[in-house]
This record gives structure tokens, C-alpha cells and sequence, in this order.
């Protein structure tokens, strides 16, 4: 005969939640702690494979994806792996860089907007709505071409297109900590506006701002990419994985294949990474599921 199935009481109902919300924690942080070494070995990976592999070797061109050679070797002979990583490389300090100034320029933005307000709030919203109003990567095209292209082009045209919703972000987050009790007495006890965002303000805004900065690689790699890849960005004898990809093209129809799909795979996989890496800080940042 078997016996009752116990009810569950409020402290065990208690326990199975910190356990759930335990676990989850305990996946971000792994995931986490995933993409950080995968980003890592991407950015830094050069420095130990050395540049051994981008020499020509015409005896060994066009040789299908092996041991000695995971993304085989391209039409001069040298290994896609190690140009596919360079490229990655590459492209990820781009990316690094463009996303950190588009985020910094959103910070101070969506600071002043909501600090200030008045006149100041409505015209920064309406350069907001401007950008946002175009298609994005038509805008990306222009302004790079209009500043003459090249790697100069390729940072300014990326980290003055990226920065908008990151803005109206921080812009929200400001507004609602002004609204806050605390930031209210502070003001009553004749702190100045300037104490109280660095005090009060800018310390609720490094989570946010370190999720949209992680969340604004992504799109920063493949800008840069396809800038690249449409001849707009870094000069042809860099070997970023926009020219590789652009390259490859010419040896599809030949059944070349390894020589866009594997950098291709490879540049998906890094997008990716971050992507997880910026939704699971946020994951870890939120209230909601980073209890227990």
C-alpha cells in the first residue's frame, strides 16, 4: 500500500524555487564563462599560431578541409584555418573598438537627455528618431563611402550608426531613477545635479550599459564584415574575414566550397558567442531571474 504523497509546505515550495533559480544562475555562469575563454582564444589566438600559415605553398593549393588542415587551403596554398582566425581576429578589435565608442556615445546621450531634459531631451530624440528613420545599413554604406572608405571610414561609419537604442535604453533607465524616492530626498537635501548622476545615477547604469555594449558587438562584426566584403572597408591585403569571404566567391562555381563556408561558419559562431554572452548578463543582471 503506498503511502500519501507528502503536500508541499510554503519552505518547501521555498526550496525547490532556490534550487531552480540556483541552477540557472549556475548555467549563466558557465555559459558566461564559455564565451568569455571562446572570445578569448578568437582575439588572442594570433599571437600563438603565428603567422606560419599564411605563407604560400602552391603545392599544397586547393586541398579539401583535413587534419593537417581544418579549413583546407585556398588557391595559393595557405591555410584557411589560421587566415580564418587572423581574420576573426581582426575583425573582433574592430568590433571592439567601434562598439565601445558607439556605447560611449550612447551613455553620455541618453544621460544628458534625461538629466537635462527640456529642449536639450527633445533634440536628442529627434536625432534618434532621424537614425532610426533610415535603413540602417544603406546609412552604414553612405557614411562610410562619404568619409572615403578605408579603416577610418569603417570605425566612424559603424560607431555613429549603432548607438540609438542603446540611448533610448539608458534614457529610460535615467528617467525612472530620477523618479526614485532617494534621488528625490538627495535632491531636497541640496545635492547638485552632478552629485547626485555620480553618486546616485551612473552606478544603476553599469549593468545596462555592459549588456548593450556586449549586445552591440555583434552587429559591429558583421558591419565591419560586409563593409569589407562590399570593398568599403579595411584594404584588400589585411586579411579580415570580410576579404576572405569577398575573395572566396570567385571559387564557389569551381567546388571550392571549404573557402566560404568554414570562414563563414567561423564568423557565425563568433557573432553567436556574444550574442549568448550579452543575453546571459542580462539573464544575470534582471531581478526577475537572478534570485535564490
Amino acid at each position: 500500500m503506498k503511502l500519501p504523497t507528502a503536500i508541499s509546505t510554503p519552505q518547501t515550495l521555498g526550496r525547490k524555487l532556490s534550487l531552480i533559480f540556483s541552477n540557472r544562475r549556475s548555467r549563466t555562469f558557465m555559459l558566461i564563462a564559455l564565451c568569455a575563454i571562446v572570445l578569448s582564444i578568437l582575439l588572442l589566438g594570433t599571437q600563438l599560431i603565428g603567422k606560419a600559415g599564411l605563407e604560400i605553398s602552391l603545392q599544397e593549393r586547393n586541398q579539401p578541409p583535413t587534419l593537417a588542415h581544418p579549413f583546407g587551403t585556398d588557391w595559393l596554398g595557405r591555410d584557411m584555418f589560421t587566415r580564418t582566425l587572423h581574420g576573426l581576429s581582426l575583425s573582433l578589435w574592430v568590433g571592439l573598438l567601434t562598439a565601445s565608442f558607439s556605447a560611449m556615445i550612447a551613455l553620455v546621450l541618453g544621460t544628458l537627455s534625461a538629466t537635462l531634459g527640456g529642449k536639450v531631451d527633445t533634440f536628442i530624440i529627434w536625432i534618434i528618431d532621424v537614425f532610426l528613420s533610415l535603413p540602417h545599413l544603406v546609412l552604414v554604406i553612405l557614411i562610410a563611402f562619404a568619409v572615403g572608405g578605408g579603416v577610418k571610414g569603417l570605425i566612424i561609419a559603424i560607431t555613429i550608426t549603432h548607438w540609438m537604442n542603446l540611448a533610448r535604453l539608458l534614457r529610460a533607465e535615467v528617467l525612472q531613477i530620477k523618479s526614485s524616492d532617494y534621488v528625490q530626498l538627495s535632491s531636497k537635501l541640496g545635492h547638485s545635479p552632478l552629485w547626485i548622476a555620480r553618486n546616485h545615477i551612473l552606478p544603476h547604469l553599469v549593468p545596462q550599459f555592459l549588456v548593450g555594449l556586449i549586445l552591440l558587438f555583434p552587429h559591429a562584426i558583421l558591419h565591419e564584415a560586409g563593409l569589407t566584403f562590399l570593398g568599403l572597408g579595411l584594404p584588400p591585403e589585411i586579411p579580415a574575414i570580410g576579404i576572405i569571404l569577398s575573395e572566396s566567391m570567385r571559387y564557389l562555381s569551381t567546388g571550392y566550397w571549404w573557402l566560404a563556408v568554414m570562414p563563414g561558419v567561423a564568423l557565425l559562431l563568433a557573432v553567436k558567442s556574444f550574442d549568448i554572452l550579452g543575453q546571459s548578463l542580462l539573464a544575470l543582471f534582471d531581478p526577475k531571474t537572478s534570485q535564490g
